[in-house]
C-alpha cells in the first residue's frame, strides 16, 4: 500500500515507522515546509492518505484530500466543530473517510468500557464522576480529543449530567474534564465514579506514541478499497 503523510511530526514519523515495518511504502510527506507539495499530482500517488497535524489546520487538509479523492484517516483534534461539514463533502464526493479522536486499540476498547459503565452507573445517583487526563506539554489542545469522546459517551448515558466542562465545577449538572500537562506524558485518561462508600476508576495509559501509530496504520489499510465513513469501532470490529 502507498501512503501520504499529511503531517510529519512526532506522530508521522512513527506512523511512518511501523507502516514501513507492515511492508508499505510512504510515497509523499507533507509538512509545514512543504506545503505547495500537497497537490492532486502528487497525493494521486497514494492509496491513502493519513492526516495528523493539529488544530490549526487540519479542517483544510482533510477538506483538501477529500476534494483529490483520496481515501482519508484523520487522527487531529481540535476542530470537530467542522466535522459534520467534511462528513458532508465526504458524501458529496463518494469518498473514503475514517475520523478518531484517537486511534489506540486499547484506547478504542476503553471507550466501549466507559459505555457499559456509564449504562451501569446511570441509576447509582450516590456516585459523582469526573474525568481526567494528562499529556504532555506539548499537546496543543485541551482537553484531549479522547477525553471529549469520553465525556460525551457518559453525557449520553448518565442523563443526570447535561454537559462537559474543563475545569473544577460545583453544578451537579456539569461533568468535570480536568486537563494536565506533564512531560513525558504520551496520555493517560481517567474516568473516576466516587460515593461516600467507595470508588469506581477505569483508565488507560499509553506508553508511547506506537499504539496511536499502528491504529491509523491498521484504519488506513482496512479503508483502502472502501467507500464511505467509517470508525474505528470498524475497523477493530467492535
Amino acid at each position: 500500500m502507498k501512503i501520504a503523510l499529511i503531517g510529519y511530526g512526532k506522530m508521522g514519523k512513527a506512523i511512518e515507522e511501523i507502516a514501513v515495518n507492515r511492508g508499505h511504502e510512504i510515497v509523499l510527506k507533507i509538512d509545514e515546509y512543504n506545503l505547495t507539495d500537497f497537490n492532486q499530482e502528487n497525493i494521486s500517488q497514494a492509496n491513502v492518505a493519513i492526516e495528523f497535524t493539529g488544530p490549526h489546520s487540519a479542517y483544510e487538509n482533510v477538506k483538501r484530500a477529500l476534494q483529490f479523492d483520496v481515501p482519508l484517516v484523520c487522527g487531529s483534534t481540535g476542530w470537530l466543530e467542522k466535522l459534520d461539514e467534511i462528513k458532508k463533502l465526504c458524501d458529496e464526493k463518494k469518498g473514503s473517510f475514517i475520523y478518531a479522536s484517537n486511534f489506540s486499540v486499547g484506547v478504542n476498547i476503553f471507550f466501549e468500557i466507559n459505555k457499559k459503565l456509564a449504562a451501569l452507573m446511570a441509576q447509582q445517583k450516590d456516585y459523582e464522576v469526573q474525568v481526567t487526563e494528562t499529556h504532555h506539554t506539548q499537546k496543543k489542545d485541551a482537553p484531549s480529543g479522547t477525553a471529549i469522546t469520553v465525556a460525551e459517551q457518559i453525557l449520553e448515558n448518565l442523563r443526570r449530567k447535561k454537559n462537559w466542562v474543563n475545569q473544577i465545577s460545583d453544578n451537579v449538572e456539569e461533568l468535570e474534564i480536568i486537563s494536565e500537562r506533564i512531560d513525558p506524558a504520551a496520555g493517560t485518561h481517567k474516568v473516576k465514579y466516587s460515593s461516600a462508600i467507595d470508588d469506581i476508576e477505569i483508565i488507560h495509559t499509553a506508553h508511547s506514541r506506537q499504539g496511536f501509530a499502528l491504529g491509523a496504520v491498521l484504519a488506513a489499510e482496512f479503508i483502502k478499497d472502501k467507500k464511505g465513513i467509517f470508525s474505528m469501532k470498524d475497523v477493530l470490529g467492535l
